[in-house]
């Protein structure tokens, strides 16, 4: 065999059965193996696209996304994606093509130092110059994609790499001895016992990372024995039952009051698989500042970092959350929070004969299995998503959250389409975000993917307009969408059907007819330019200092 060969037989080995990505020169070598191959290749109308696709492929699934690309402007459209991989830890394998060794450093047609460029949003980065090297280098990217804290890895590897005789090789077997708990880990455990015992005001704080360690199922079983109340960050939904007694919902910058009010109040906050984000925290030093905190993460740069713990946990979490499952003497605790979130659950009560987009998300979660896939793009409706949509796993709530990456929600959706073809796949998105990578429509169409599409029309780049309402005496400069194309006309030009509403009481039947259609469709929604995300930590702002909606 060649090196393609070698490389296609590589990611059957690991259990690749899709891939996603855009063909060009260097990489044309691969692209002939794959003819051949089992794997099925999904053609993404942008390189970007291909990279987003295999994060919603690899989050929904729990499987590493591979997208593949060529050398120099293929190459470097990947980068976007790969540092959105980066920031919210998803195993990603990127192969890209490269001009032949003997041309590197030539400024060779479309050579570009992807190696170099990809070094700051990637936990590893490799050039294969050796075909022996070949195997055994993509070997070692998955499992680093995958080990301690997950993330992307790049392989960059040249034309005539691709196309050397080359022989398969199996990994090196490496020995694992599993996890033995130490003397340290057990002092520990006693350290965070006794904080948990005398606490009266404890609370859990959890993010993504215990998705990403497979805990789920040990972190409910967690707060089901201790009784504690908890919060989760905006990669963290769905982590707790969405009627779990205690849950408060999301914390932070637009999370619920409920939640921030509790978590500013508490003596003590466990911490599992989160890292005091900015957008989490407002005002750092006025976060939670009567707590002690306990800290459960894999990545020891995130501990210490932004607010010192009183006890850190390194190891496996399914372990340290099984050791701290018991009982704790939490009863008004708990009463207290349950009574905040009564006080302040959301309102949908808004006068008027406008759709108002909180209401009709909510709407659209109580119609939704439990088992439904929301991807969301970024902006005023990434946040409403997030605060008015129930999710009962992680892999069910798509976002992009550390980067922020507009353009993310229509390839993410394809991604997890495609891993999950048995599940419903539903996009919200706004009329900014979509337009960034509107070519996936095309993806949709060539594999009638029966992807739902929510699409959030206020004719603004919505969040950005918002804050120049509140911080910038409203003085707008460049959020006016109001030259966007017929949505519905784009729409059925990629052979999608759909349906503009435009008054509330549309929306029962418009969402029921979306979600009745047995293939893709498009629900355009028309809805108030100056309405706002509600509530809002202010930039600089303590989180107890959350504004609420002006009348």
């Amino acid at each position: 065999m060649n090196g393609a060969e070698a490389i296609v037989q590589t990611l059957v080995h690991h259990g690749v059965d899709t891939v996603f990505g855009y063909p060009g020169g260097t990489i044309m070598p691969v692209y002939d193996a794959l003819l051949d191959s089992p794997i099925e290749h999904l053609l993404c109308r942008h390189e970007q696209g291909a990279g987003f696709s295999a994060i919603g492929y690899a989050r929904s699934s729990h499987r590493t996304g591979v997208c593949i690309a060529t050398s120099g402007p293929g190459a470097t459209n990947l980068i976007t994606a790969l540092a959105d991989a980066m920031m919210d830890s998803v195993p990603i394998v990127a192969i890209t093509g490269q001009v032949p060794t003997n041309a590197i450093g030539t400024d060779a047609f479309q050579e570009i130092d992807i190696l170099g460029l990809s070094m700051a949003c990637t936990k590893h980065s490799f050039l294969v110059t050796e075909p022996d090297m070949l195997c055994q280098t993509l070997h070692q990217a998955f499992t680093l994609a995958n080990s301690g804290r997950p993330g992307p890895v790049l392989v960059d590897i040249p034309k005539d790499i691709q196309q050397a005789p080359a022989s398969w090789h199996p990994p090196l077997d490496l020995v694992t001895n599993g996890f033995t708990p130490d003397k340290a880990a057990y002092e520990n455990l006693h350290k965070a016992q006794e904080l948990m015992l005398s606490a009266s005001r404890p609370i859990a704080y959890i993010g993504g990372g215990v998705n990403m360690a497979h805990a789920t199922d040990e972190l409910r079983h967690f707060l089901q024995v201790t009784g504690l109340p908890s919060a989760c960050t905006l990669k963290g939904l769905g982590t707790v039952n969405p009627d779990n007694e205690g849950y408060l919902g999301m914390l932070g910058m637009h999370g619920n009051r409920a939640a921030n009010t509790a978590v500013q109040g508490c003596d003590l906050l466990i911490v599992v698989g989160a890292r005091f984000d900015d957008r989490v925290t407002g005002k750092l030093d006025t976060f939670a500042p009567d707590a002690k905190v306990i800290h459960i993460d894999i990545d020891p740069a995130e501990v210490h970092k932004r607010r010192a713990a009183n006890v850190v946990f390194h190891q496996p979490m399914q372990w340290v959350l099984k050791e701290l499952s018991s009982a704790l003497p939490v009863n008004e605790w708990l009463c207290h929070c349950q009574r905040l979130k009564a006080e302040h659950q959301w309102q949908y009560d808004k006068p008027g004969e406008d759709i108002y987009a909180p209401h009709l998300l909510n709407q659209l979660s109580r119609k939704l299995p439990d088992n439904a896939i929301i991807s969301c793009d970024v902006g005023q409706h990434q946040m409403w998503v997030a605060q008015h949509m129930a999710f009962h796993h992680t892999r069910n709530h798509l976002t992009s959250g550390g980067l922020g990456t507009m353009g993310f929600g229509l390839p993410a959706a394809i991604g997890a389409a495609i891993a999950r073809p048995g599940d419903t796949v539903t996009l919200v998105s706004g009329d900014g975000s979509f337009m960034m990578n509107v070519q996936e429509l095309n993806t949709i169409r060539r594999r009638q993917l029966p992807i739902k599409i929510i699409l959030l029309d206020n004719q603004k780049l919505g969040m950005v307009r918002q804050w120049q309402e509140l911080f910038y005496e409203g003085r707008y400069s460049e959020t006016d969408l109001s030259d966007n194309p017929d949505f519905i006309t784009l729409a059925n030009a990629f052979g999608i059907g759909g349906r503009t509403i435009t008054h509330r009481d549309e929306v029962t039947s418009a969402l029921d007819e979306m979600l009745s259609v047995n293939g893709p469709w498009m629900l355009h929604i028309r809805i108030d330019a100056m309405e706002n995300v509600w509530p809002l930590v202010p930039p600089g702002a303590s989180n107890h200092e959350m504004l609420e909606k002006r009348s």
